[in-house]
């Protein structure tokens, strides 16, 4: 009954572990959770208030496909202010979150075996939608010494007559490393002599970047405008997570490809949404920095908190709100009861069930020797959750 693309498509690790952890809440078990991608904070009253006025003012009906003109000439605007791009409103699609631009991206630029290279540690739907596209994942380990982050060198290895996309997250999920302007331009050096590669860059964290200003492939690149499917949304830099809001702006042709398919998967976004996500962009950012400000305290205490603990290892990430420690130390390890971890996935799966701590192994993201935490919490939470960590690893031998 059931169609071997369903079949072939795994489910998602961080959603699993959320679902298990509340599963154990509700049993009663004390759980701290550092398991989802999703800022603690509420949605700014000002987009909320904007979304009431929508409802109120009767704009309850379907948009335009592509999104509202007014949305469009917003982001438009906003492209040029914070990132110095330029872009026409009809070269931008809004979705119903930066998730679907990715998927839909992928299935209006890839063909049955075209390759995506996919640098690992990776968000998990990426290999599942390039999978649903019917194109083969090309996954480039990265390493910790770099912070994660794909070299020059790597990217040109990776690269073959069946290339078709190469996919960056900066800051990335899920390990809030960012590139640098010196990264982007090695690997545009790299990229230039492919000239067939589309870039899809996912910049979804934009807005959580603590010491540096975000930094995007664009920027240091301007002549691969043409190839590069730029993605974002609202969701993590506004606190908009269940908005379901989010666009991509690319060259015309990718997007005329995306408004088709969009039109008959899913049509446009919702139009409260859409209310939503223009006063986001029309108004200061001042609790969006607020939000970010708060973050950096909570990185700066996680980092601290991790790196005290003997055998773990964790850099300092530039933004998002997750920290990637390796705990490779520990991995082969022995448990009280005489079981043993032999994998992110074994420790995580203990620390839940034994220590009431959520977090998200590595093996889902491609990286075995580390795990993701969110610090999307409140800095007590925090400070449960580490007390909680270490015992766990005390515990193992």
């Amino acid at each position: 009954m059931i169609s071997q693309r369903a079949q072939n498509v795994q489910p998602s690790a961080t959603l699993k572990v959320t679902g298990r952890a509340k599963e154990l809440k509700r049993e009663g078990k004390s759980i701290v959770s550092l398991s989802a991608g999703e800022p603690d904070f509420k949605t700014p009253a000002y987009i909320c208030d904007a979304a009431i006025e929508a409802i109120n003012g009767g704009q309850h009906g379907y948009t335009m496909n592509p999104g509202t003109p007014e949305l469009r000439d917003a982001i438009a605007a906003k492209l040029k202010r914070d990132n110095g791009l330029e872009y026409e409103p009809s070269q931008i699609i809004c979705s119903n979150g930066a998730k679907q631009s990715v998927g839909f991206a992928l299935l209006a630029t890839v063909n049955p075996g075209d390759e995506v290279i996919i640098p690992a540690p990776f968000w998990v739907s990426y290999p599942e939608m390039t999978r649903l596209a019917e194109g083969t994942s090309v996954i480039v380990r990265t390493s910790f010494e770099n912070d994660f982050r794909l070299t020059k060198t790597q990217l040109e290895a990776s690269i073959t007559d069946k290339t078709k996309v190469l996919i960056l997250c900066s800051p990335s999920n899920p390990t809030g490393s960012c590139y640098t302007k010196e990264d982007l331009e090695g690997l545009a050096e790299v990229l230039r002599k492919y000239p067939d590669v589309i870039i899809i860059s996912d910049e979804i964290y934009e807005y959580i970047v603590f010491e540096e200003k975000h930094v995007s492939i664009l920027n240091v690149a301007p002549d691969l405008k043409d190839r590069v499917v730029l993605v974002n949304g609202f969701s993590k830099g506004f606190a908009m997570t269940g908005w379901r809001l989010g666009y991509l702006a690319a060259h015309p042709d990718v997007v005329k490809a995306v408004s088709k398919i969009q039109s008959q998967e899913t049509s446009a976004p919702s139009s409260i949404s859409q209310a939503a996500g223009l006063a986001a962009y029309t108004n200061d950012l001042s609790e969006v920095h607020a939000m970010r400000d708060e973050f950096k305290k909570r990185r700066d205490f996680m980092v601290q908190s991790l790196n005290s603990i003997e055998g773990v290892s964790c850099f300092t990430p530039g933004g998002a709100f997750y920290v990637f420690p390796d705990v490779s130390k520990y991995l082969g390890s022995k448990k009280p009861d005489g079981g043993s971890v032999e994998t992110s996935t074994d420790l995580c799966l203990y620390l839940l069930d034994e220590f009431g701590l959520a977090c998200v192994p590595g093996d889902a993201f491609g990286e075995p020797n580390g795990l993701r935490m969110s610090y999307a919490a409140g800095m007590e939470e925090l400070k449960d959750a580490m007390e909680r960590f270490k015992s766990g690893l005390n515990t193992l031998a």
